[in-house]
């Protein structure tokens, strides 16, 4: 078998899965309920963030927090101050791309 075969989780259950982890992409599944998020922080790539379902609240640097529907594909460059929220009942779905991989 040439591929390989990867499988994302599909509760409603808090996750942040590292699917694929190697020195090419980082490629994570992120589920998260009203008020889960993640800790703010620096991107340490160029992230490429899809809501799968849901609604996104993330603040981005010094501005305000915006939000992003299903079907939304945002492209966040490298070193940008991070704070990505779930503010809604409905339960929040991300595929994040790193790429290049983080050294780090």
């Amino acid at each position: 078998m040439v591929e390989q075969i990867f499988k994302l989780s599909r509760d409603n259950e808090k996750a942040v899965e590292k699917v694929i982890f190697d020195e090419n992409v980082h490629y994570l599944h992120m589920v998260f309920n009203k008020n889960e998020g993640l800790p703010e922080h620096l991107s340490n790539s160029n992230v490429y963030m899809t809501v799968v379902r849901g609604m996104l609240s993330i603040g981005l640097d010094d501005q305000d927090i915006h939000e992003y529907e299903a079907g939304t594909l945002l492209k966040i460059p490298f070193q940008t101050k991070m704070n990505v929220k779930n503010l809604h009942d409905e339960t929040l779905e991300l595929i994040v791309v790193k790429a290049p991989a983080p050294k780090n």
